[in-house]
């Protein structure tokens, strides 16, 4: 097709010097050629299993798509085509949809090849096709069936572990209800929507829905995952032989299946770890930006913006340290701003981001280095300790150059006053003034209005001021229940000399009263004497030597911060608003 193209291209042009203008038609051509993505909802799939392979495309290709590569290896259940058309900003997008329902043949490293439509193609993309499934075992008398598998045995604390659970069913039911994974001392996420696909497994197919979980047991030792329940009301066949209308209700049966509980073995830290924040994930990455200046050059007295994030897949964001305690020079200023943190999660599990801005302020001009920031993380892929690390940076702090004309005039120089005595006056123009009793009613008036205006809007501050009190005194009120019965707890954890208690108890009263979920998220609102006793109990919790932990300064730190809040509460509330809409 494209060598017809170029001798029809020659043809017309062969009398004129149009053959190179020919030429660059048929490169903006090929440029133009549609962009075909192909993407599958889940690799690796089994043996005997559906799977949907997706080809977007960004405008429509050049012709109509040839799936028959894809019978070597796969058999083509159903496949659908699907068209969207979107006006954004005044441009027309559209994106043409081909999926695919395929089903491996063999099993091990299979390529789903590139597609033809027409002059257009899709990329090659390798996938990986599992020999059995986990479910070889299922009795084929059995309607619904659940089972649950994790992909770690021995996880380390506070590591990552996927929990999948899938329900295969061969019969329809109108309704269920499917329990959460029960289990102590562990964060429980759960990772996207359900998925769905088919399986045969013996000769019988099975509609499978699969749900993942990711699980961060939060104490070493063993763990059990408590069964999986289903109940559902399973739609049973009609034996009297009704007709089925739209008005019959169908008959139900209540069905309850349950999984196989899952035993794991949570490691503790290795000893081998000498960081001082035990950080487990499978992948991490730390890097930083500087806010519109490349050359890391700065005026004195001007702030330059650092941003440092740390991204870590396999943990959570509670898990990643502050990243901002570096001693820098004397002449260097740190106005750090509080840290960025959320959580994502995809079908491989958690990505945790911290991400935090400092502005540093030079007070003197000169060369300065900041030190080197080092995070050791426990990689649960290799298992191996590594350091991610940025190097030392170097900023040059300089004097601003005076850029003020020295022979400039000041405003109120004689000059300016000569200016202003010279300017023309303007013409006179002849006015008509109203009579003085006129202006007298007309302003009555106003001041009616103005003051019946005033009224009004007064009565409405009122009304708003009084709900807005009210709110506020009921929120406050429940806030206020919710601290104290957190400091009661951590009372006692700490008289007990409980840690683990302790950690519980301080982190309701943090969520409480700082509306923050974890030690990282609440340091920037309590002072350094607390601040240390949280690093302690961390290091009770958590460090290979298991220090023999006291909890009475650690609750004497707590009520000091307390009377400090109060104290700074008690002064904003005595300090008058700038705004009335304040008070």
């Amino acid at each position: 097709m494209v060598i017809s193209l170029i001798l029809l291209i020659k043809h017309v042009f062969k009398k004129t010097h149009g053959y190179s203008i020919a030429v660059l038609l048929l490169f903006s051509t090929s440029l133009l050629a549609a962009q075909i993505n192909v993407t599958i909802d889940r690799n690796p799939v089994a043996l005997n299993e559906s799977f949907q392979v997706i080809f977007n495309a960004d405008e429509s290709p050049d012709d109509d798509p040839d799936f028959s590569p894809l019978e070597k290896d796969f058999d083509i259940l159903n496949q659908q085509k699907s068209s969207q058309l979107s006006w954004i900003n005044g441009k027309t997008n559209k994106a043409i949809t081909w999926t695919l329902n395929l089903m491996a043949k063999h099993n091990g490293s299979v390529t789903i090849p590139a597609i033809s439509f027409g002059d257009d193609s899709s990329s090659p993309l390798a996938i990986t096709v599992a020999k059995t499934t986990a479910t070889d075992d299922v009795q084929l008398n059995e309607p619904l069936y659940l089972d649950v598998e994790v992909d770690k045995q021995t996880p380390y604390v506070q590591s990552q572990v996927l929990y999948t659970v899938r329900l295969y069913q061969r019969v329809n039911f109108s309704q269920a209800s499917l329990t959460e994974p029960n289990l102590e001392n562990t964060v429980v996420e759960k990772l996207g929507e359900d998925t769905q696909y088919k399986t045969q497994i013996k000769g019988v197919t099975y509609l499978v829905t699969e749900r993942r979980y990711a699980l961060f047991p939060q104490q070493s030792g063993p763990l059990t995952i408590e069964p999986m329940v289903l109940t559902a009301q399973v739609i049973i066949d009609d034996s009297h032989g009704r007709v089925n209308s739209f008005f019959n209700t169908p008959s139900t049966q209540t069905k309850r299946v349950s999984s196989k509980a899952i035993s794991l073995n949570v490691q503790a830290a290795p000893n081998s770890f000498n960081g001082k924040h035990w950080l487990a994930a499978d992948k991490l990455s730390l890097e930083q930006t500087w806010a519109n200046n490349k050359d890391l050059q700065v005026n004195v007295g001007e702030p330059i913006t650092r941003t440092i994030t740390l991204i870590a897949q396999g943990t959570t964001s509670s898990q990643l340290p502050d990243l901002t305690g570096q001693t820098l020079a004397p002449q260097l200023k740190a106005y750090p701003d509080q840290a960025v943190i959320n959580d994502r999660a995809n079908s491989s599990g958690i990505i945790a981001m911290r991400e935090q801005k400092v502005a540093i302020i030079p007070s003197k001009a000169g060369s300065f280095t900041l030190p080197a920031i080092e995070v050791p993380w426990f990689n649960t892929n290799t298992n191996k300790i590594e350091v991610a690390t940025l190097p030392e940076t170097t900023l040059m702090a300089i004097n601003p150059t005076n850029t003020t004309p020295e022979d400039q005039p000041l405003p109120n120089s004689a000059a300016t006053l000569q200016a202003v005595e010279k300017t023309p006056e303007p013409a006179q123009s002849t006015k008509i003034e109203p009579s003085p009793k006129q202006q007298n009613t007309y302003w009555q008036w106003l001041t009616i209005l103005f003051a019946f205006a005033w009224v009004i809007t007064l009565i409405m501050l009122i009304k708003a001021r009084k709900k807005q009190i009210t709110g506020t005194a009921e929120s406050n009120d429940k806030k206020e229940l919710n601290t104290k019965e957190a400091i009661k707890a951590l009372q006692q954890s700490c008289a007990d000399n409980d840690a683990k208690s302790a950690q519980l108890a301080l982190l309701k009263w943090a969520a409480s009263a700082y509306k923050v979920t974890s030690f990282s998220a609440l340091q920037p609102y309590v002072d350094p004497a607390l601040q240390a006793e949280l690093v302690k109990l961390n290091h009770a919790l958590y460090a290979k030597d298991k220090a023999n932990w006291q909890g009475a300064s650690l609750l004497q730190a707590v009520k000091n911060n307390q009377v400090k809040d109060r104290a700074v509460k008690d002064v904003d509330e005595h300090l008058a608003p700038l705004y009335p809409s304040q008070r």
